[in-house]
């Protein structure tokens, strides 16, 4: 049995109407001296509430959890900022497992964490989350996506 039963599409609208969500969400807390995204999937929600929250100061922590092939791995963190995170506000597109976040955790004990999107497993390690989804779906991101034509359904039927 395959780890995801369902796909949940996200378009680019949805993308940004999420991140402006967060971004209100965001504005009620505490100020933020700066954002770090976590990259790769953090990088645009992260532009998004850096301009709704009119944050200059963005870096970056990368990390890899796992390879093409595998989608498993150990969590590989390939820069990082100094600091225990004091001030600071974590952005990422998704907290899944709850591998990668846990890291980030450890590393940045004092920043806020926000993520778009919460799966059940790594939800308690995030302070703000938009929308949260089963643990067997699969998110679908614009970046991850191309558009294409897809054949009608009447046209699929054998003649």
């Amino acid at each position: 049995m395959t780890r995801y039963q369902r796909t949940y599409p996200i378009s680019w609208d949805q993308l940004h109407r999420d991140a402006k969500a967060l971004s209100w969400r965001l504005l009620e807390l505490e100020y933020f001296q700066g954002i770090i995204a976590v990259t790769r999937g953090g990088l645009v929600p992260a532009a998004i509430v850096a301009r709704e929250l009119d944050i200059r100061l963005v870096d970056t922590v990368c990390v890899a959890s796992y390879d093409w092939q595998e989608h498993k791995g150990e969590v590989q963190v390939l820069k990082s900022v100094t600091g225990d995170g004091a001030g600071w506000l974590i952005v990422d597109d998704l907290v899944d497992t709850g591998r990668t976040a846990k890291v980030i955790r450890e590393m940045y004990p004092k920043a806020h964490f926000a993520t778009l999107y919460a799966k059940p497993a790594g939800r308690p390690l995030v302070d703000t989350f938009i929308t949260e989804v089963s643990q067997d779906t699969w998110i679908l991101f614009p970046w991850d996506a191309e558009s294409q034509f897809v054949q009608p359904i009447a046209g699929m039927r054998q003649g």
